[in-house]
């Protein structure tokens, strides 16, 4: 299996326990998408992401979804905003294998004072493997005990 990292594309260096244990992830930021830019959230496909017809699990694939558009509606405000999935809606389009290299492409669809829409694109080259669209709610910052570092 391939462990070539595209040019442009960092070690994500955030998430808890969970997105650890899946990982590593990358990510870079996508200058096309505005002045800002935007975050593209990224990971190579391994055996151990496969399920019994040895093409990457669905709930791994819906957890790329989830993850990247939490982290892009997140990270879109300054501060970050705390966030948490109210919904999350997928839709499997194509297979992905150990050795392939996904893509999440987020684009914010409306960010309210307390609900974001956002929806999301997994590909592999250009092959679109899955979409996804979530809506978020804005939460209140977190005060120091509650924090964790994810």
């Amino acid at each position: 299996m391939s462990l070539n990292i595209p040019v442009g594309f960092t070690p994500l260096k955030r998430g808890g326990g969970y997105l650890s244990s899946l990982g590593p992830w990358y990510y870079r930021i996508d200058k096309a998408k505005g002045e800002k830019g935007q975050l593209v959230l990224a990971i190579r496909i391994e055996d151990r992401h496969t399920n019994i017809r040895h093409i990457a699990h669905g709930g791994f694939l819906v957890t790329i979804v989830d993850t990247a558009l939490g982290i892009v509606v997140s990270s879109s405000r300054e501060p970050a905003q705390p966030i948490v999935t109210v919904s999350l809606t997928t839709n499997f389009i194509a297979s992905a294998s150990p050795g392939d290299w996904v893509e999440a492409h987020v684009d914010i669809d409306r960010m309210g004072g307390r609900l974001a829409y956002a929806s999301c694109r997994l590909l592999v080259g250009e092959r679109c493997i899955m979409t996804g669209s979530g809506v978020f709610a804005l939460m209140k910052p977190v005060v120091p005990k509650e924090q964790t570092d994810g």
